[in-house]
C-alpha cells in the first residue's frame, strides 16, 4: 500500500495447521426436508446450506466452526430458514475446487502503525469477521518476518492474531506491500519462495494468503512476477484448500501492462490463483471514485474472461477490490456513501474479496489530511469496516 510508504517515513517506523477442505452443502429438493447436517470441521461459503436442531440455515459468507443455532442473528453468519423435517444426508467427501469462492470482507489492520485498535473493539462494533494483516517481509535473506524484523511469532503481530481469533474473527497475512525488503526479490527460486510462504501458513494455521505485489522490485520486475506465480503454484499444490490472493495496482480502466502480464502469466504458468484483487486508488481517479472503481473492475473482468475463458459470473468470482477509505495519497475522496455503493456493486456481482486500507484509519478527522490513524474526513469510528461487514 502506497500510504504505508509515506506515513511510515513520517512516523519514523523502521522497515528494514491444517487447512480444512471445503465441503459443499446443497439445498434439499423439498422445503420440508433438512439440508445435510452442519459439521464443525467443514468450511461453508455464502449460499451453502446446512441443518441443525431441526432448522435449515444458509451461510451468508465464509465460516467454519460457528454453530448455526448460535450464530444466526441479523448480523451473524447464518440465516435461519425455518424448521425442517425428515432425515439428513451426509456431506459429500470430495471437495470442490476452491477457486473463486467468496470470502468474508477482510479490511487491513497494521499492528505497527497508526494507533492500532483492539480487534475485539472493532469486531464487537461492526460484526466484521476477518482482517488482512500487514506486512510480512524478508529478514536475513529468504526468511519471512513481520515488517522484516524479529520473525513471525512472539511479537505484536502474533499477539494481534491471537486477539483477532479470540474475538471470533480470522486473519489473512499480507505479504510484501509497497516498500521494504521483500521475499520475492530475496528468495532466489520459486521453491525457496514457496518455502517462505509455507512458514507463514504453518505458523498460524492459515486458510488464505495475500501477496500484495507492488512497485518496481516485484510488480514491474517480470522475473520476480514469475517467481511469485510459480511459488504460489507450489503453495496451492501443497495446500489445496488454502486460498491464494494476488493484490496489485490498477488504472481507472483496468489492469496496466504489468497487471495484464500478471494475469496472463498466471494462466500460462498454471499458477491456479484463486483471487485477483485490484487497488483502485492512487491512480488519478479524480472525483468519481465509484465510477473509477467500477471501470477498473470491469477492465479486470474482461481480462479474466479473455485469458481464462470465463463468463461474467465466473470472472467476478475470481475478483476482489481493495480500496482506501476517506482520502487517498493523491487526495482522491471515498466517502462512506461511495464505499457503500462500491460494496453493493461488488456484492451484487459476486466478487470474491472486499477489503480496504485500513482499519487503523477508520476514524474521523475532517480536514486531517492523509494520516495514519484517521481517514481525513468526517465519519463515525469504524464506519467503513461496518459497511464492509455487509459484503
Amino acid at each position: 500500500m502506497k500510504l504505508r510508504r509515506k506515513l511510515l517515513v513520517v512516523a519514523a517506523v523502521a522497515i528494514a495447521g491444517s487447512a480444512a477442505a471445503l465441503v459443499p452443502m446443497t439445498a434439499s429438493s423439498a422445503a420440508a426436508a433438512c439440508a445435510p447436517a452442519w459439521s464443525a470441521s467443514a468450511v461453508y461459503v455464502g449460499g451453502n446450506q446446512a441443518s441443525q436442531s431441526g432448522h435449515n440455515y444458509t451461510a451468508k459468507w465464509w465460516t467454519q466452526n460457528e454453530s448455526p443455532a448460535t450464530h444466526s442473528g441479523q448480523w451473524d453468519v447464518w440465516a435461519d430458514n425455518g424448521t425442517c423435517g425428515g432425515g439428513t444426508t451426509p456431506p459429500p467427501t470430495d471437495p470442490p475446487p476452491t477457486s473463486g469462492t467468496k470470502m468474508a470482507s477482510a479490511p487491513y489492520i497494521y499492528p505497527g502503525w497508526g494507533n492500532p485498535p483492539a480487534p475485539s473493539t472493532v469486531v464487537n462494533a461492526t460484526g466484521i469477521r476477518s482482517f488482512t494483516m500487514a506486512f510480512v517481509l524478508a529478514s536475513n535473506g529468504c526468511n519471512p518476518a513481520w515488517d522484516g524484523e524479529g520473525g513471525l511469532t512472539g511479537g505484536v503481530h502474533a499477539s494481534t492474531i491471537s486477539a483477532i481469533r479470540a474475538a471470533g474473527a480470522d486473519v489473512i497475512p499480507s505479504i510484501s506491500g509497497w516498500q521494504g525488503n521483500k521475499l520475492g526479490p530475496n528468495c532466489a527460486t520459486a521453491d525457496a519462495l514457496a518455502g517462505a510462504y509455507q512458514k507463514v501458513i504453518d505458523a498460524f494455521g492459515l486458510r488464505a494468503i495475500d501477496v500484495d505485489i507492488e512497485n518496481t522490485d516485484e510488480f514491474e520486475n517480470t522475473a520476480v512476477q514469475d517467481r511469485i506465480l510459480n511459488a504460489l503454484k507450489i503453495v496451492k499444490q501443497r495446500n489445496s484448500s488454502v486460498k491464494t490472493i494476488l493484490t496489485f495496482g490498477t488504472t481507472p480502466s483496468g489492469p496496466s501492462y504489468y497487471g495484464t502480464r500478471l494475469v496472463q502469466q498466471a494462466k500460462a504458468l498454471g499458477a491456479n490463483i484463486d483471487i485477483f484483487t485490484q487497488m483502485p486508488f492512487d491512480f488519478g481517479g479524480g472525483s468519481d471514485m465509484y465510477g473509477s472503481t467500477v471501470g477498473a473492475s470491469e477492465g479486470l473482468k474482461n481480462l479474466l474472461k479473455s485469458t481464462f475463458g470465463y463468463n461474467d459470473a465466473q470472472a467476478y468470482s475470481h475478483m476482489g477490490i481493495s480500496g482506501m477509505n476517506g482520502l487517498s495519497d493523491q487526495q482522491e475522496l471515498t466517502t462512506t456513501d461511495t464505499w457503500t455503493r462500491i460494496r453493493d456493486y461488488a456484492r451484487n456481482n459476486g466478487f470474491a474479496r472486499f477489503t480496504f486500507w485500513a482499519v487503523n484509519r477508520d476514524r474521523g478527522c475532517a480536514g486531517g489530511g492523509v494520516v495514519s490513524n484517521c481517514s481525513g474526513i468526517a465519519q463515525s469510528d469504524w464506519a467503513f469496516t461496518k459497511i464492509s461487514a455487509g459484503f
